[in-house]
C-alpha cells in the first residue's frame, strides 16, 4: 500500500507528499471537476495486503461475524476496513446457504473474473470532499466522492459503474453491490455519499467525523469535516444545555434536503471518475479517456438506485450510456389523478399509486408496530409488536375499540387498503422491530423540511442511551468507530431517537410510552398531512409552517419519469416493505411509460419472494421464504453491460416467478433464482397499454 497525497487546494493547506511522489505529477495536470475544491486522498492498494474490494478480508473475512479490530484511537485504514465490513454485509446475505460465494461475493465468478481466491482486487482509491452550494442552506453541502480503478482498468474498453451509496450510509455503502460488480469486471467505480453519509456532530463534546472517518474536534476540522452542523457556538452551548448528550446527524440535520440534488451527486462522482482516470492513467492528455470511449453505467440500489434514475433525467451531458438499479428510491410526480392504472392479476385496477415516501412511510409508521400483533409468530423478527399502540390508535379514534386482535386487523387492513401489498405484511414486524419506519419517518421529515438540530422537530432527537432509555454520553471508543459502524440514519451504531416529551422524562423513543411513542408519530404524520392527525383538524399555526416546509421538500424530490431513451433496467422485489412497488418501482415505471411511450428504453422486472432488505435473509424464517434480490442486481449488471457493448438485447418487463428455499433452508441454487427470461411467457409478461399497467400474479 501506497499513500501518494492527502491534497487541500485554494485556501486549504499545502499538500502534504507522504510517499511515492513520482505518481503525483498526474493530480496537477487536467480540468479538476468545479466540485473538487475539498481534502482528496490519493491510495493504491497492493491486492494482497489491502484492497479496493475488500480492504484485505477477502470473501471469507466479509463473510465473518466477527468484526474486524480498532486500536484506541482507530487509524484510518481500520475505520476503513470497518467500513466495508459493515456495509457489506447490510446488503446482502453472508451465508453461503443464501447464496454468499456462489451466486455473489468476492470469489464467486457469478459476478466477474475472480483473479485472487479470496477477491482481492488491487487499484488506485481516490478520496475527495466535495463543496456543493444548496438553494437554502447556510453553508455549502459536504459531499464525499470516492473513485475506485483496478490496476486491470483497460482503456481500451474502459467503463464507469457510478454507484451512490444505499440508505443513508457512507461513501462505501454501494461496495457490495455496484462495487463488486464494477471492480470484478475491470471498471472504475465513481461513488457519492449523496450528501448522507457518516456524519455525526457530538454536540456536547463538539466533534466530528472527518472525511476518511477519524474524529476531530469541530473548530479544528474545517473544510476536512464531513458535517458540522449549521450553528453557532452559542447555540450548540444552548442546546446542549437543554438536551445534554445529543448528536446532530448529517441526513437528518444538514439544513440542505440533499435528495433534491442525489442527481448532481452522481453526475459529478462520473465526472471526478474522468478526471481521476486520466490523472491517474494518461497525465500527458486530460481529455484522453471521455464519455465518447467509456461505457458509464448509473447503478446502485435503494437510495442509491433512485440517485442514479434521478441523474439519468438530468444528464444533460449524455455522461450515462445505462441505467441498471435494483430496489430505487424513486418518487415519482403524479402527474393527474387516474393518469394510469396497477391492475394486478385479475384484482381492481388501483389509481392509488404514486404517493411520496413522506406520506407512506408516516401512514405506516402509525399503524405497523399495531399490525404486528396480527401476525404473530408467523412473521420472523417480529420482537416489537405493540397492543399498546393499538389501544392507544383505538382512544384517538384512529381504530375501532375492540380486542387487540381485532384492533391489529384493522390496522393491518388500513395498510393494505393504502396500498401497501398483503406480500409485505409478514416482513413489515421486522422492519418495526429494527425501527426502520421510525427512523425513516424522522430523519426523513427533518431533511424535507431543511429543519435544525435546534427545532427538535415532534420532540424527538438523537444520542446515546442507557438500559432504561436515558440520555448518556456516547462512549468515546463507539464515538470513535462511527464511521465504520454507522448507517446514517439513528437508531445505528449507538446513536439512538429520543423521545424529549416522554411523561418520565426524555427516553430512547421505543421505551418511551407504552404506546411507542403514538405522539411523536402522530407529529410526523400530521407534518406528512398539514393536518390534525389523530382527527383531520385545522393544525396550529406552527405546524402548518413546518408541514409547508416539508411539503415543499417533497416537491423537491419527485421524479420526471423521463430518462431521454437511456436503456434502462429496474428490478424490484414483490415484497418490499420499505418501498412498496404500487408506490416506487410499478408506479415510476407507468409515469415512464406514460411520459416517454415508444421512446421509453426502461424495463421493469418484478421478482417474487424477494424483498429490500437481503441481509434479514440470513435470519430464521426469511432464509425460507425468501430469495436474495442481490441475483437479479447482478443479472441486470450483466444485461446493461452486454446491451452497451455487444448491442445484445434486453429482455422484455416481467414477473420472475422464484422458488423458497423452503423447510429447512438448504442452500440456495439457481432452480430457486431462474434467470431473466428473454421471450418471457405471457403468464409473466408485464405490459402497459390503454393507460393501464398489468403485472401478473
Amino acid at each position: 500500500m501506497c499513500i501518494f497525497k492527502l491534497w487541500r487546494v485554494a485556501l486549504f493547506a499545502p499538500a502534504v507528499f507522504i510517499a511515492c511522489p513520482q505518481q503525483v505529477l498526474g493530480w496537477e495536470l487536467g480540468d479538476k471537476p468545479p466540485a473538487m475544491v475539498g481534502p482528496i486522498a490519493v491510495t493504491h492498494y497492493d491486492g494482497t495486503s489491502n484492497d479496493l474490494l475488500t480492504a484485505g478480508l477477502g470473501q471469507s473475512g466479509l463473510g465473518s461475524a466477527v468484526a474486524p479490530s480498532l486500536s484506541s484511537p482507530p487509524t484510518i485504514e481500520e475505520l476503513r476496513r470497518l467500513a466495508i465490513w459493515t456495509n457489506y454485509r447490510a446488503l446482502v446475505d453472508p451465508t453461503p446457504g443464501g447464496g454468499y460465494g456462489t451466486l455473489y461475493g468476492p470469489a464467486s465468478t457469478a459476478t466477474g473474473p475472480v483473479g485472487n481466491p479470496q477477491g482481492l482486487i488491487p487499484g488506485t482509491e481516490i478520496l475527495a470532499l466535495t463543496f456543493v452550494p444548496s438553494r437554502d442552506a447556510a453553508v455549502p453541502e459536504a459531499v464525499t466522492i470516492m473513485v475506485q480503478i483496478p490496476d486491470r482498468f483497460d482503456p481500451a474498453k474502459g467503463c464507469i459503474v457510478a454507484a451512490p451509496s444505499s440508505g443513508s450510509r457512507g461513501v462505501y455503502g454501494a461496495i457490495a453491490t455496484a462495487g463488486e460488480w464494477g471492480l470484478k469486471h475491470g471498471c472504475a467505480v465513481a461513488y457519492t455519499d449523496k450528501g448522507t453519509g457518516t456524519g455525526a456532530h457530538d454536540l456536547h463534546n463538539d466533534t466530528v467525523n472527518l472525511f476518511r472517518g477519524d474524529r476531530a474536534p469541530a473548530p479544528l476540522a474545517g473544510p476536512r469535516s464531513n458535517f458540522t452542523a449549521p450553528i453557532s457556538e452559542s447555540e450548540r452551548l444552548a442546546f446542549d444545555a437543554a438536551y445534554p448528550n445529543r448528536f446532530a446527524v448529517k441526513h437528518a440535520h444538514s439544513e440542505a434536503n440533499p435528495e433534491s440534488e442525489w442527481g448532481t451527486y452522481v453526475l459529478q462522482a462520473i465526472e471526478a471518475a474522468f478526471f481521476a482516470l486520466n490523472a491517474t492513467l494518461s497525465p500527458g492528455d486530460p481529455h484522453a479517456i471521455n464519455r465518447r470511449n467509456t461505457v458509464v453505467i448509473a447503478s446502485s440500489v435503494s437510495n442509491g438506485g433512485g440517485a442514479s434514475l434521478r441523474a439519468a433525467e438530468q444528464d444533460r451531458d449524455h455522461l450515462i450510456d445505462g441505467v441498471a438499479v435494483a430496489e430505487p428510491n424513486v418518487q415519482p410526480v403524479r402527474l393527474r389523478p387516474n393518469s394510469f392504472g396497477i391492475q394486478q392479476g385479475d384484482s381492481a385496477p388501483f389509481y392509488g399509486h404514486s404517493k411520496s415516501l413522506e406520506d407512506y412511510i408516516t401512514f405506516e409508521n402509525l399503524y405497523a408496530g399495531c399490525a404486528a400483533v396480527a401476525q404473530g409468530t408467523a412473521a420472523p423478527l417480529n420482537l416489537a409488536a405493540s397492543p399498546g399502540r393499538c389501544d392507544a390508535l383505538a382512544a384517538t379514534g384512529l381504530l375501532a375499540p375492540g380486542t387487540p386482535s381485532s384492533e391489529a386487523a384493522e390496522a393491518q387492513q388500513k395498510i393494505n387498503a393504502f396500498g401497501i401489498l398483503p406480500e409485505q405484511n409478514f416482513v413489515a414486524p421486522s422492519h418495526w422491530y429494527a425501527y426502520v419506519h421510525q427512523s425513516i419517518s424522522v430523519t426523513y421529515t427533518n431533511a424535507y423540511g431543511e429543519f435544525s438540530v435546534l427545532d427538535d422537530l415532534c420532540g424527538i432527537s438523537m444520542g446515546a442511551t442507557d438500559a432504561t432509555g436515558a440520555p448518556i454520553p456516547l462512549a468515546s471508543a463507539a464515538e470513535n468507530a462511527l464511521f465504520g459502524l454507522s448507517n446514517g440514519i439513528p437508531p445505528s451504531a449507538g446513536i439512538n431517537l429520543i423521545n424529549d416529551r416522554a411523561p418520565s422524562g426524555p427516553r430512547e423513543d421505543r421505551v418511551s410510552t407504552p404506546d411507542q411513542d403514538l405522539r411523536g408519530a402522530l407529529c410526523l404524520r400530521s407534518l406528512a398531512r398539514g393536518n390534525d392527525a389523530s382527527g383531520g383538524a385545522a393544525p396550529d399555526a406552527a405546524i402548518a409552517g413546518q408541514a409547508a416546509r416539508v411539503a415543499r421538500g417533497v416537491r423537491d424530490v419527485l421524479a420526471s419519469g423521463d430518462l431521454h431513451g437511456i436503456p434502462a433496467v429496474y428490478v424490484v422485489g414483490r415484497n418490499d416493505g420499505i418501498l412498496p412497488p404500487n408506490f416506487a418501482g410499478r408506479a415510476y415505471y407507468g409515469l415512464n411509460q406514460t411520459v416517454e411511450g415508444e421512446r421509453s428504453g426502461l424495463h421493469y422486472y418484478e421478482v417474487t419472494n424477494a424483498q429490500h432488505l437481503d441481509s434479514f435473509n440470513q435470519y430464521a424464517g426469511f432464509d425460507s421464504t425468501l430469495v436474495p434480490l442481490h441475483r437479479y442486481f447482478v443479472q441486470a449488471m450483466d444485461l446493461m453491460y452486454a446491451h452497451l457493448t455487444t448491442g445484445a438485447s434486453l429482455p422484455p418487463s416481467q414477473v420472475v416467478h422464484t422458488t423458497p428455499r423452503g423447510p429447512g433452508a438448504p442452500a440456495i441454487t439457481l432452480a430457486n433464482v431462474p434467470p431473466l427470461a428473454e421471450t418471457p411467457d405471457q403468464a409473466s409478461l408485464i405490459t402497459f397499454s390503454d393507460g393501464l399497467l398489468r403485472i401478473p400474479d
